[in-house]
């Protein structure tokens, strides 16, 4: 198997399957993950729960080894029968264990303890995308469900957040910042950086995908449309496994770079309101958003380390120029153009 490797900038084709996304807190799954299911998919749901036999789920561990009280399914869901615990008193008769991959993701022995009950479910529970789910490879055959924000997870819980933008240059005059005032008219956008709330933790670029992990969109806005001009923006949502909007250079020339369904481009659209209700359809349509998704089975994608990398490529240019010198003209066309 091909160990996991760090995600990056140049999307390649390969044989990895890759979907990435974020750290979601265990009761906020709970919270969230009906409001984004089909109003007859959520009936369904409740009818079948009243229909079951009383089940008793055991919380292994909770999420990050933060302690939350958990939920009432009855109150909150009208889920009835079904009795959540995190007394691991109750292992030999609970009917299925929910285990949090991070706990559990460099030490196996923290696993419940084997032989299993007969009949008992384990339940694999991660929310962060595959960049930051170390030791996928120890678990091939342990659990019996997932439990995961993509869509094809038997326990499906989308991410609970809809649109994030983070920004620190912010100018009225900028095509970016006019695009979000007509965006917020019909949906949420949530605005971090130094334009907005601060980043949660240090404000590096793993607290930075870490925000971004919690969202389903986030915006790719670069603060002026030139070719190949295409920042950090747009990987940090790849990375965080959100799927990017971006303003920038044309589709075509995003094409150079991802698939075509891997990001939405805002020129797609005739007027921004109809970019806002395709978000929103989206939103309500899980098997829709897997489309701009499934691309991430088939492609890895690679990001050049700054500064170290950019040298040492300069390195080899100057290598393979060697005895030869040439000289740039019409810089300035050629860049602007």
């Amino acid at each position: 198997k091909m160990p996991l490797r760090k995600c990056h900038v140049i999307v390649l084709k390969t044989t990895c399957s890759w979907m990435c996304v974020a750290t979601v807190g265990f009761l906020l799954f709970l919270a969230v993950c009906l409001l984004y299911l089909p109003d007859s998919v959520s009936q369904s749901f409740a009818s079948t729960a009243e229909k079951s036999s009383e089940v008793t789920l055991l919380i292994w561990t909770h999420p990050f080894s933060r302690y939350r009280r958990l939920p009432d399914c009855q109150a909150l869901y009208q889920v009835s029968g079904c009795t959540l615990t995190d007394d691991w008193r109750a292992y030999p008769h609970a009917d299925a264990v929910i285990i949090h991959h991070r706990e559990i993701a460099t030490n196996v022995s923290e696993l419940p303890p084997e032989p299993r009950p007969r009949l008992q479910k384990w339940i694999w529970m991660n929310f962060e995308s595959p960049t930051h789910s170390r030791g996928l490879w120890r678990f091939e055959g342990v659990f019996n469900l997932t439990m995961t924000y993509r869509t094809d997870s038997d326990i499906f819980g989308p991410k609970p957040r809809l649109v994030v933008w983070v920004i620190s240059n912010w100018s009225e005059s900028h095509a970016r910042v006019l695009l979000y005032h007509q965006l917020s008219r019909y949906v949420q956008v949530d605005v971090f950086g130094r334009a907005g709330r601060p980043i949660p933790g240090d404000s590096g670029s793993d607290s930075l995908v870490r925000l971004v992990s919690k969202y389903q969109f986030y915006l790719a806005l670069e603060n002026s449309q030139h070719t190949d001009y295409i920042t950090e923006k747009l990987w940090n949502a790849v990375l965080a496994g959100a799927v990017p909007v971006v303003l920038g250079p044309s589709r075509d020339n995003y094409e150079r770079f991802l698939p075509p369904e891997a990001f939405i481009h805002v020129d797609d659209f005739a007027t921004v309101r109809e970019l806002a209700q395709y978000l929103l359809l989206l939103r309500r349509s899980p098997a829709r958003l897997q489309r701009h998704l499934d691309w991430r089975r088939s492609y890895r994608v690679h990001q050049p380390s700054f500064w170290a990398e950019h040298y040492c490529t300069a390195c080899v240019a100057v290598k393979n120029a060697k005895g030869r010198t040439d000289v740039v003209t019409d810089i300035a066309n050629w860049f602007q153009s």
